[in-house]
């Protein structure tokens, strides 16, 4: 099999703008200002509205004194639990109602006199400016009644009950018996690894502007999911959904932050039904870290045994995360060991302390990001302790089937991967003794890891309207959250009714259109692009009826299969009609198409093909650091990826993201970890001059690749890119590291002490 491998260069087979480095559609509106994010947009009277956050991690609110607040000029109210209007409780979670599960929290807040965790919104500030609004939330002053808290997740691990399996998430597992293999294995190793809990830290801070027309609701809020938004303030406001429009054309980043609803959405709905205004609030970048979850930290145990080939005898993962008392998502922190090696004996589990804080959620490969850190360091150790290359010891080890269960892949092409990346990297001159590789002061280290997460697909609704004019317009309620997702699905368009690019306008962003799939678990894209095939085809359909009504159409008689959509119409050979043509005929001046997948449908199929196949996209990191051999300074040098994605819609796209996953996996390995008092359970760097994100000068020229082979079960063949690329990442920098000093650090993130 031949492979391609650039991030520019598109399939030779590919149609004329799939697999394109096509410049993004809304690039010269974000480029120019033009393009408005939420707390961008301006209503007659919109007052403006700032938190006051609980100082303690659990207790009762005993009084409120807002006299000073109250005296600001300017001032228009201040809301606590004493007289703000009720809300109804967030919903009980059901994969019925896959919007039940956009709850952030499980709190009903101001309307109990509970605190949960330090940072809770205990008052909002409505106010004619921010100014007055931040000024005067600092006024008020709250007395508590303190009670015992749990903060300390490193305290509690003793304490970690076993997390509970469910359809889409196991929580275990087991293949033979891996405890007595581990210990009869000629060579083993045994590791313990910590990681951090960690925030988004969204180049857009978290907005809302709420508006209230009667019983009627507009928000502007940068989402990842606006179907879910608007049935979770549907549900919380006790008005029909209908009666909630949501307006998120543009998102500044999300990551997973944006996926849920949080305090600050919830508080500005109300500050404005309370105030009968349009509100807006804007959350500082300390307000985000008080009032939006982020990632769990872990404690992992990764034990291989092999015999003296390599061959793995033996594979345990287990985990200990947390949740919080009001909520939070458990995490697939052994997930890719599942599916990764073809171990004799496998042991998975994954166990969970509930702490008295706010809500981890969703964060760029939930699982999957702190899980490969873990495994793939602990493969590359047992490659030290064999005297075997790291990249042959997975290749000795990569299975045929899943591992865990024998079902078979749909699409698996890592040993494919690690070939060409080698190559391109040049692996083949890496001397494998630790230290031996030096450049001055600088100590040099390669390192390689497997990328891997699982694909997915979400239900969509799309309709494609073609104009007599030629004109084609796609809707849906997409999220631009800084992936292009209406670029690609331009893209498709154009290729599926064969028309030109500049032909297609994609309409998204608004929950009038017709119900999008949410921007997580990479599985935008393909979901819409699944809706858009749909709705093409039914289109295309529409204008073969229409033609066939001719007796003199070329293309009377022939079936959709045997046609070209091309040059703006149906083709077969140098015969057929323009879609101007058939609808001028019959005297339309437009056909118009919906497509998409019910959620029962939808269910159904995502149960059906759990059971039959594994399907996940994948690649190999390889890394180069140098160290300094006295600070203990390291800097990633040099960087490859070469990834197996399935078809590339977008060349330039997909690369900005698998870009983009990297650097944020460099921020993991060596700079990120927000500090939590384990006293008080506050966050004590809640900014980003003190939580340390990577800079252009952290960051080396970054090779991104993909062999471009379509998977036969998905959509156009894609299988996502928006989370693999930060999976391995950590792993890879860790494993540099170890090459270049020695030294296997197993605590992110690699700060200068772990190496002196």
């Amino acid at each position: 099999m031949t492979t391609k491998y650039a991030e520019t260069e598109p399939r030779q087979d590919a149609v004329k703008h799939v697999g394109r480095p096509v410049d993004r559609v809304d690039g010269r509106a974000k480029t120019t200002g033009e393009a408005r994010y939420a707390a961008e947009h301006r209503y007659p009277g919109m007052a403006h509205a700032a938190l006051v956050h609980a100082t303690v991690a659990r207790g009762r609110i005993e009084a409120v004194d807002t006299e000073a607040a109250r005296a600001v000029p300017g001032v228009i109210e201040v809301l606590t639990h004493e007289n703000a209007p009720a809300m109804k409780p967030a919903p009980k979670t059901s994969l019925m109602n896959l919007s039940s599960l956009a709850s952030g929290t499980t709190v009903s807040y101001l309307a109990t006199d509970e605190v949960h965790w330090n940072g809770q919104p205990v008052a909002v500030v409505v106010a004619e400016t921010p100014e007055t609004a931040r000024h005067a939330a600092s006024l008020v002053r709250v007395a508590y009644r303190e009670l015992p808290a749990v903060v300390d997740f490193a305290a509690e691990e003793p304490n970690a009950s076993p997390q509970k399996s469910s359809v889409l998430q196991p929580a275990g597992g087991d293949k033979g018996d891996a405890v007595a293999a581990l210990a009869a294995a000629p060579v083993s190793v045994d590791l313990r690894f910590t990681t951090p809990p960690e925030h988004h830290n969204a180049m857009e801070p978290h907005a809302t502007i709420a508006v209230w027309d009667g019983d009627r609701l507009t928000v502007h809020e940068g989402t990842q999911n606006i179907a879910w938004l608007r049935a979770h303030l549907a549900q919380r406001f006790g008005i029909p959904e209908r009666a909630v429009r949501v307006l998120s054309p543009y998102v500044g980043g999300g990551f997973g932050g944006k996926g849920f609803v949080w305090a600050g959405t919830l508080l500005a709905v109300l500050a404005a039904r309370a105030t009968a205004r349009p509100v807006r609030l804007a959350l500082t970048r300390e307000g985000v870290y008080r009032t939006v979850g982020g990632r769990t930290p872990t404690v992992q145990r990764v034990a291989l045994g092999a015999d003296g080939d390599g061959d793995l005898t033996a594979l345990i993962h287990t985990s200990v995360a947390m949740t919080a008392r009001i909520g939070g998502m458990p995490e697939g922190v052994v997930s890719s060991s599942r599916h990764l090696y073809d171990a004799a004996t496998i042991h998975l589990r994954q166990r969970l302390v509930r702490l008295d804080l706010l809500a981890n959620t969703a964060m760029r490969a939930p699982g999957d990001s702190v899980g490969s850190f873990a495994l793939e360091s602990a493969m590359d150790e047992l490659a030290c302790e064999l005297g075997i290359d790291p990249i042959e010891l997975r290749r000795r080890n990569e299975p045929e089937r899943n591992p865990m269960d024998g079902k078979r892949f749909t699409h698996r092409m890592l040993r494919e991967a690690y070939e060409v990346g080698a190559e391109r990297f040049g692996w083949r001159e890496r001397d494998p003794r630790p230290g031996s590789m030096r450049d001055g002061r600088w100590l040099v280290g390669m390192g390689v890891a497997t990328a891997y997460h699982p694909s997915l697909t979400m239900p969509a609704d799309v309709t494609v309207r073609l104009a007599a004019d030629g004109a084609v317009v796609v809707r849906c309620a997409l999220q631009e959250i800084g992936v292009g997702a209406a670029t690609v699905q331009a893209q498709i368009t154009a290729d599926e009714l064969g028309v030109p690019l500049e032909a297609v306008r994609v309409e998204i962003g608004d929950s009038e259109l017709p119900a999008g799939p949410g921007a997580g678990g990479s599985a935008q894209t393909a979901g819409a692009a699944a809706g858009v095939l749909d709705a093409c085809r039914k289109l295309k359909e529409s204008a073969l009826a229409l033609a066939r009504r001719a007796p003199d159409s070329p293309l009377r008689g022939r079936r959709l299969d045997d046609l070209e959509a091309r040059d703006g119409g149906l083709y077969h050979g140098g015969r057929g009609e323009t879609y101007a043509a058939i609808l001028a005929r019959a005297g339309r001046d437009h056909l118009e198409a919906g497509g998409g997948t019910g959620m029962l449908k939808f269910l159904a199929k995502t149960l059906n093909e759990r059971r039959r196949w594994v399907k996940a996209a994948s690649g190999a990191h390889f890394c180069e650091v140098r160290v300094d051999r006295d600070t203990g300074e390291v800097r990633v040098s040099r960087w490859l990826g070469m990834f197996d994605v399935g078809r590339v819609i977008n060349a330039k796209t997909a690369a900005g993201q698998l870009r983009g996953g990297i650097v944020m996996g460099i921020g993991m390995a060596l700079t990120e970890a927000t500090q939590v008092d384990p006293r008080t359970g506050r966050i004590m760097n809640p900014s980003l001059s003190e939580y340390h994100v990577p800079v252009h000068a952290d960051i080396p020229r970054i090779d991104v690749h993909w062999l471009d082979e379509p998977d036969p079960t998905m959509p156009l063949g894609l299988l996502g890119i928006g989370e693999v690329g930060i999976t391995g990442v950590a792993a890879a920098v860790a494993n540099a590291v170890r090459h270049a000093t020695g030294k296997r650090v197993l605590d992110l993130p690699i700060t200068l002490d772990k190496l002196l």
